[in-house]
């Protein structure tokens, strides 16, 4: 039976369609037979108890400049919809977590990719810590004398905002860098949040690992190398991805974090892993599909749709 979905993400115009995971999972659900709606988190609103978006239906295909077309938009209820992918990318601001509480009022009847409760409930960076044995020296702090220290103890670190995405706003703080100071001084101003501070893993240089994981299950993995002179292996940042394979200690870490992405409701998760060490879960709108797809020609977005149907029936 065709079922209604709904894409929650960002400007349908900007994506990039050889590598946005929202596209490949959009084609999918067209390619199902699956009716097709979108719309952005500014156009949802909460009309006395009933959640809304104006919204268009949407038709996708694989033509560079002319990847889309729209209905007219018009309000509907999206309670009404089966399924609803959130899928637009941090910050993790107010509005982002606004949109979590609308999704709440409509989950688990209209089943919401992935469950809005746990999705802010679970910070990226900090839901890490839920798995110390697995972190690489982590400290979230605003002290800077906690910092200071901190990087006594490491020499060799790195400095993250917390609720930023695509490697944004991330420094390597180098033992003889005097920068430290001014980093923080520039990232305090910008907001009253902590930040991450970790120690740096020089493996990175080898690749930082993205490994995706569907109804807590590894399915499919890239390794992302950063370019010269860069720590970052963000493709946002200029990341190269490669192909790679699960090792012992990625299935080691798969198996301890995928029963608890399970029991949450987070169907579609993509872990980052550098040296052996997790750095990130990301539950927002974890992004690789296409990457791995091109290496392997796993098609992931189809086990995926698989693992959405088997929860609807």
């Amino acid at each position: 039976m065709p079922i209604k979905v709904a894409l929650q993400m960002d400007p349908i115009e900007t994506i990039n369609i050889d590598g946005d995971s929202s596209f490949v999972i959009g084609l999918e659900a067209i390619k199902r037979g699956h009716e097709l709606y979108y719309y952005q988190p500014k156009d949802m609103a909460l009309d006395g108890a009933t959640v809304v978006a104006n919204s268009y239906k949407l038709d996708l295909r694989r033509e560079k400049g002319n990847h889309f077309s729209l209905s007219q938009q018009k309000i509907r209820n999206i309670g009404d919809m089966d399924v609803v992918f959130l899928r637009q990318d941090p910050p993790f601001d107010m509005s982002y977590i606004t949109t979590t509480y609308l999704l709440d009022m409509v989950h688990p009847k209209t089943l919401v990719v992935n469950n809005p409760t746990e999705v802010r409930g679970n910070s990226e960076k900090l839901y890490v810590a839920r798995f110390p044995e697995l972190m690489a020296p982590t400290l979230v702090s605003r002290n800077v004398q906690q910092i200071s220290e901190f990087r006594t103890q490491h020499k060799d670190i790195i400095l993250k905002p917390l609720y930023g995405n695509g490697g944004a706003g991330v420094f390597h703080v180098s033992p003889d860098d005097e920068n430290m100071s001014a980093l923080l001084d520039m990232m305090f101003a910008q907001n009253n949040e902590p930040i991450m501070v970790q120690a740096y893993l020089p493996d990175v240089r080898g690749g930082d690992k993205r490994i995706i994981l569907i109804d807590g299950e590894p399915l499919g993995a890239i390794n992302r190398i950063p370019p010269p002179g860069d720590a970052r292996a963000n493709m946002h940042a200029g990341g190269k991805a490669f192909k790679s394979e699960l090792d012992k200690r990625d299935k080691e870490i798969c198996a301890a974090i995928g029963p608890d992405l399970k029991k949450r409701g987070l169907l579609f998760a993509g872990i980052d892993v550098i040296g052996g060490y997790l750095t990130e879960i990301n539950v927002t709108s974890p992004t690789g599909l296409q990457e791995i797809a091109k290496f392997d020609g796993h098609q992931l977005e189809t086990q995926l749709w698989d693992a959405i149907e088997k929860r609807l029936k």
